[in-house]
C-alpha cells in the first residue's frame, strides 16, 4: 500500500490547527482503526502533551506516549544551537518511521508557535513534513483579519509552500468571520484545476473561551469541589470577588469564573444562592487564592455541600497573581470535554469537503470494520439526510449531553418532550448548549387534541373513547409514537428511564409492522476490536416459532444490509448441520428451509452451532465449502433466553460495545435504551434510529397480532 499520511500546522501563531486536527483524525478514524498520531517536537514544560493525551484518550490509540512524538523543544532548541540541525530532523524521522510502520495512516500536527521560538514555525514544519513523506495542510488564521490580510496571508504562505516544493492536501482559513465566508469562497473557488483547495472555516466564538478545566490544569489548581461536567463549564469572563456581597451580586455576569480569597466565607456563600435564585445568572466556577484553606468555615462548606452546583478550585497564590495568570490560559481541548470536542467537529465537517480530501489522500480504505469506523460511516450517514428524532425523556441528564453531541454534529434535529421550563433549568444547570432544539410539553401542546382524536379512531374496537385517549397522549411515549405516525417526526429513542414496555408498546398499537412482516424483532450490533456482528433476537420474542424465526433472520440480514454489512447469516442451535435431533434443532431446520424459500439469494444457513459459525477451523470440520460457516457475521439465536445471555456475555467478557436493541419490522422507527445506558449508547441509537427513518418508504400496514407481548 502506498501509504499517505497528513502533516496539519499552523502557518503562523494562533491559527487554532487543533480543531482541524480533529475533523482529520475523525475523518481517518472512517478509514481504519490501525491510526497513529505524532508531533514532531512537544514541549517538555507541560506534564503530558494535551493534544497527544487527547488524541490517546478519544480514539483509544494504544502506542505508548513516547513513540508519538519527536523530541521535547529544549533538546531541539540544544541541537540547533550545536550546528545539529540534521540531526533533530534525523531523530523525528526516526521516531516518525517505528510508528508509521505499525499504521495504515498517521496524522502529524507541527509544532506550536510559543514566544520567542520563532526558530520553530512554518518553515521548520515544512521542512519535517516534506522529510516525513507527509502531505501538508496549513491552517492560516482568520480571527481579526478583514478579507484583503487573508488573501494576502494566503498568498505569501503558497510562496513559501513553492520554496519547499511540498505537497498539499489543502489550506484551511480558520476562524474568518460569518460574513467573509461567502466572499472568500467566492475568490479561492475560481482557482486553477491543479491548485490544492482552500476551505474557509467561520469563527466560533465558544472553542475561544477556556473551560474551568483548563484554569486547573494550566494553574496546577486543586478540584475541591466538581465533577467532569462542571470542569467543562465555558468561561465568558473573570471577576475579581473583594467586595461587599450586595456589590459583588450587582456585577455577577453569566459565565463568571469568580476569583476570591480563600477566606471569604461570604463570597463562597453568596455564589451558591445565586446560582439557585432565578434572579441571577449561574457562574462558571469559583477560584479560591492564598494559602489560609485552614478556614474551618470554608472547608467545612464544602465539605457539606457534596452536590456543588459549579467547580470550586484552590490555588495558594495571591489574588492578584492569580487573576494575571489566569489571563494568559488558553482555551484547549481534553478529551473529557464532549462540548467542545463535538462543537468544533460539527464546525470543521461542515466547512470541508471530506469526499474531495479522501480523493486527494489517495489512500485505500480499510477492509475492517471496527467500533470507530462503524459509528464514524453511521453519523456520516445521517448527517447526509437530516432526520427529526424524537425523545420522549427530555428532563434526564444522558438524554440531554447526548442531545447536545448529537446537535453539535449536526446529525439529526431533535424534539424533547416534557414540562419546557424544567427542561430549559435543566439545560441551564448543567451548561450545555442545546440551542435550535425543540421542546414539547404535552400537557400543554395542542397537538394533543389531534393526537387524541387520531388515537381514538386507532383504538376504536378496543373501546377507547376520545377522553380516554386525551389522557393516555399526556404521556410521553404515546405523544412521541403519535408524532412519527402523524409525520411530524421521523423515529424515536427512549428508555434511559422508561421501561421497555412502556417505550415500545405505543408502537405496536400505532404503528403496526411493515408490510410482508409478521413480527416485531430486535437486533444488536456488536462491535468487537475489528468487527461488527449483527446478534438477533436478544430483546423482544421469547420463544419464536419456526415461521417466526425465519421472518427475524431475514429482517436481520435486511437491518445488517440497511448498515453497510454484507450479511452472512448463521441460524443457531445446539447442532451443526444434519447430525442433531429434537424439538429445538429441527425448530431451526424448519426455519432455516423457509428463510431460503422466501430469499433464496441470502448467504444463510444452519443449524450451525456457534464456534461453528465464527471459526473457520471449526467450520472445515463440522461444514465444509460453506459459504457462511467461519466466516458468519449475523447471528440467529433460537430463543430469547439464548440471545440474551450470548449478547451480555460477549459483551462483559470482550468489551465489546454493544448498539441497541433496534427494532426492526416497524413501518417506522422506535428504539429502546437499556436503563443503564450511557451517552455514547444514546447517540448511538439515535443515529441509526435516524438511518433507519432514512431507509423508510411507504407501505402498506401490517397489523401486530392482538396477543402479542413484548418481553419487558
Amino acid at each position: 500500500m502506498n501509504q499517505k499520511n497528513i502533516y496539519v500546522t499552523g502557518a503562523e501563531q494562533g491559527s487554532g490547527k487543533s480543531i482541524i486536527m480533529l475533523a482529520m483524525m475523525d475523518m481517518l478514524s472512517g478509514y481504519t482503526d490501525n491510526i497513529g498520531f505524532f508531533r514532531p517536537i512537544i514541549n517538555e514544560n507541560e506534564e503530558r502533551d494535551e493534544l497527544i493525551q487527547l488524541i490517546k484518550h478519544r480514539y483509544h490509540i494504544e502506542f505508548s506516549y513516547e513513540s508519538m512524538y519527536g523530541c521535547q523543544i529544549e533538546e531541539a532548541k540544544q541541537l540547533i544551537e550545536k550546528g545539529q540541525y540534521n540531526e533533530l530532523l534525523n531523530r523525528i524521522i526516526a521516531k516518525y518511521r517505528l510508528l508509521a510502520g505499525q499504521c495504515e495512516h498517521v496524522l502529524c500536527v507541527g509544532s506550536d508557535y510559543r514566544g520567542d521560538e520563532s526558530v520553530f514555525e512554518f518553515d521548520f514544519n515544512a521542512e519535517v513534513a516534506n522529510n516525513l513523506g507527509c502531505l501538508i495542510m496549513p491552517v492560516v488564521q482568520g480571527l481579526g483579519r478583514n478579507s484583503v490580510q487573508i488573501v494576502d496571508a494566503v498568498h505569501r504562505l503558497k510562496h513559501a509552500l513553492s520554496e519547499f516544493d511540498c505537497d498539499l492536501l489543502a489550506c484551511v482559513i480558520n476562524g474568518a468571520s460569518v460574513d467573509q465566508v461567502a466572499t472568500l469562497a467566492m475568490r479561492f473557488n475560481h482557482q486553477p484545476e491543479n491548485a490544492f483547495p482552500v476551505y474557509i472555516v467561520p469563527v466560533e466564538p465558544s472553542l475561544y473561551k477556556p473551560s474551568i478545566g483548563n484554569i486547573a490544569r494550566q494553574l496546577s489548581a486543586i478540584i475541591l469541589s466538581g465533577d467532569q461536567a462542571l470542569l467543562n463549564r465555558q468561561i465568558n469572563q473573570y471577576k475579581v470577588a473583594a467586595m461587599q456581597v450586595p456589590d459583588f451580586l450587582a456585577h455577577l455576569e453569566e459565565g463568571d469564573l469568580v476569583i476570591t480569597p480563600s477566606d471569604r466565607a461570604d463570597i463562597v456563600l453568596a455564589c451558591m444562592m445565586a446560582f439557585s435564585s432565578t434572579q441571577y445568572p449561574n457562574i462558571a466556577g469559583l477560584l479560591l487564592t492564598g494559602k489560609s484553606l485552614d478556614a474551618e468555615h470554608v472547608m467545612s462548606l464544602l465539605a457539606e455541600n457534596k452536590d456543588m452546583p459549579f467547580a470550586v478550585l484552590s490555588i495558594e497564590q495571591d489574588t492578584f497573581n492569580t487573576a494575571m495568570r489566569v489571563k494568559e490560559v488558553r482555551a484547549q481541548f481534553y478529551s473529557q470535554d464532549e462540548q467542545k470536542v463535538a462543537t468544533a467537529l460539527g464546525l470543521v465537517e461542515s466547512s470541508l469537503d471530506f469526499s474531495l480530501l479522501r480523493e486527494r489522500l489517495d489512500a485505500q480504505h480499510s477492509v475492517k470494520v471496527t467500533p470507530l469506523i462503524f459509528e464514524y460511516e453511521q453519523i456520516q450517514r445521517a448527517k447526509s439526510n437530516i432526520q427529526h428524532i424524537v425523545l420522549p425523556e427530555g428532563s434526564e441528564d444522558r438524554i440531554l449531553r447526548a442531545a447536545e453531541i448529537l446537535l453539535l454534529r449536526g446529525a439529526v434535529k431533535i424534539t424533547l418532550l416534557g414540562n419546557e421550563e424544567g427542561i430549559q433549568q435543566k439545560i441551564s444547570t448543567l451548561g450545555l448548549n442545546l440551542a435550535g432544539v425543540q421542546i414539547i410539553d404535552p400537557l400543554e401542546s395542542e397537538l394533543r387534541e389531534l393526537y387524541a382524536e387520531e388515537y381514538a379512531a386507532l383504538r376504536k374496537a378496543k373501546g377507547i373513547t376520545y377522553d380516554m385517549a386525551y389522557d393516555t397522549m399526556s404521556d410521553v411515549s404515546y405523544f412521541g409514537t403519535m408524532m412519527i405516525h402523524l409525520g411530524h417526526a421521523d423515529g424515536m429513542v427512549s428508555g434511559a428511564v422508561h421501561t421497555t414496555q412502556h417505550t415500545i408498546r405505543p408502537a405496536f398499537q400505532i404503528i403496526k409492522t411493515k408490510t410482508n412482516t409478521s413480527i416485531v424483532s430486535s437486533v444488536f450490533f456488536m462491535c468487537l476490536e475489528d468487527r461488527v456482528l449483527v446478534y438477533g433476537d436478544c430483546a423482544v420474542n421469547p420463544n419464536p416459532s419456526a415461521e417466526e424465526l425465519a421472518d427475524i433472520a431475514i429482517s436481520s440480514a435486511k437491518t445488517a444490509e440497511m448498515f453497510n454489512i454484507s450479511p452472512r447469516v448463521a441460524m443457531l442451535s445446539y447442532s451443526t448441520g444434519a447430525s442433531g435431533k429434537g424439538e429445538a434443532v429441527d425448530k431451526v431446520r424448519a426455519a432455516v428451509a423457509l428463510a431460503k424459500q422466501a430469499h433464496p439469494e441470502l448467504k444463510l444457513e444452519g443449524p450451525m452451532q456457534y464456534d461453528a459459525a465464527v471459526d473457520a477451523a471449526v467450520a472445515k470440520t463440522k461444514l465444509p465449502n460453506s459459504e457462511v460457516a467461519g466466516h458468519a457475521n449475523v447471528f440467529i439465536f433460537p430463543d430469547l433466553n439464548t440471545g440474551n445471555n450470548t449478547y451480555k456475555a460477549v459483551q462483559r467478557s470482550s468489551g465489546a460495545i454493544a448498539i441497541g436493541p433496534i427494532l426492526q419490522g416497524l413501518r417506522k422507527p422506535v428504539n429502546d435504551l437499556s436503563r443503564g445506558c450511557t451517552v455514547a449508547d444514546i447517540v448511538n441509537t439515535v443515529v441509526m434510529t435516524a438511518i433507519q427513518a432514512q431507509e423508510i418508504t411507504e407501505e402498506e400496514i401490517e397489523p401486530l397480532g392482538e396477543n402479542f407481548n413484548p418481553i419487558c
